[in-house]
């Protein structure tokens, strides 16, 4: 089962996300961005957490559903192929 992002994820709840998701670390290997409405780069930094996290232990992350100005953001900062967007 993926791990669904909320609407909205800014610096001000990133933190919350992020301590979230340490309740399932699993569910991390496929992040469904399909609710993902009103963001900034602080997703960015949660998923690149993440997919720090599952490298640590021989997996990667699958981001669905990314909306086009998460993989934008993400080719901005360089990241893209890092979580799999490019």
């Amino acid at each position: 089962m993926p791990f669904l992002l909320p609407a909205l994820v800014t610096q001000d709840n990133v933190l919350q996300l992020e301590k979230d998701s340490l309740l399932n670390l699993a569910a991390l290997r496929t992040v469904d961005c399909c609710n993902l409405k009103d963001f900034d780069s602080a997703v960015l930094t949660v998923l690149l957490a993440w997919q720090k996290k599952l490298q640590a232990d021989g997996q990667h992350i699958s981001v669905q559903n990314a909306p086009e100005k998460l993989i934008v953001l993400a080719g901005v900062y360089g990241v893209a192929e890092l979580l799999g967007l490019a």
